[in-house]
């Protein structure tokens, strides 16, 4: 049995909105135990800090224009480009183009749903 399992449909427009850091807003769109979708939208110049955690992850840019570390590797992602970020590894963000960009976790983020 799951512990974690969100409703099996959820609507963008409906969905709760969490403000993170300056410009930075978090929806949780769907999970389970094993799995959860974030979308996050970012101001240009906002900044997702560093920092790591157990889950793995991919980040999908839905849209704009986003400089992302992973490690001690940094590039510029746009709409359509993705990164994959092992398990415990430091990464972060700075948005340099307004825009979205959709997380995939694996395991679900629990510290996301204890807000």
């Amino acid at each position: 049995m799951m512990k974690y399992e969100s409703e099996r449909f959820v609507f963008g427009d409906q969905a709760e909105k969490e403000e993170v850091d300056g410009g930075l807003v978090r929806q949780i769109m769907g999970f389970n135990d094993d799995l959860m979708l974030v979308k996050a939208s970012f101001k240009e110049g906002s900044v997702g800090y560093t920092h790591a955690h157990p889950h793995a992850q991919l980040a999908y840019v839905e849209s704009g224009v986003f400089e992302f570390t992973i490690g001690d590797e940094t590039v510029m992602l746009k709409k359509g480009d993705c990164a994959y970020i092992p398990s415990g590894v430091d990464h972060g963000a700075v948005c340099h183009e307004e825009g979205m960009l959709l997380d995939i976790f694996n395991p679900v983020r629990e510290d996301f749903l204890e807000n």
